[in-house]
């Protein structure tokens, strides 16, 4: 895996710190929580897509996949939270209840949970990796 260097590190745990702090923002009702959140996904998931993977092993390859997948969840995470603050959408009540209303949470811990498993899988394969080298 590619390394970030010190400005991408510190703007990936910058942008987890965003996406934590816009979470818990929300849910104790603060308006400014979904902007920050939002911030905070597109610097994680700018940050993660530079880190590349230039090997041949197709369970890294594969776990990339997820990480990838994981990171349009947290995308869209944050267009659930935005659409859930004002409904820009137009949608009427029954409709936004249904398909808006407080879905981000869900979409957040589907994309945490892959975003964790692939992260340790990850480090757990590149161990191996160097191990055989």
């Amino acid at each position: 895996m590619r390394k970030l260097n010190k400005t991408e590190n510190f703007i990936f745990i910058s942008g987890a710190v965003l996406m934590l702090l816009g979470s818990a923002a929300y849910v104790l009702l603060q308006s400014w929580a979904p902007y920050v959140f939002t911030i905070g996904a597109l610097a994680y998931v700018l940050m993660q897509f530079k880190q590349t993977y230039s090997g041949t092993s197709s369970v890294i390859h594969r776990l990339r996949g997820m990480l990838i997948i994981s990171d349009i969840g947290f995308l869209a995470t944050a267009f659930l939270m935005l659409a859930n603050n004002n409904n820009f959408l137009g949608f009427d009540h029954m409709s936004y209840i249904r398909y808006i209303h407080n879905n981000w949470v869900a979409v957040l811990l589907i994309s945490s949970f892959l975003q964790l498993y692939s992260t340790h899988r990850i480090s757990s394969e590149l161990e191996k990796e160097t191990k055989k080298k």
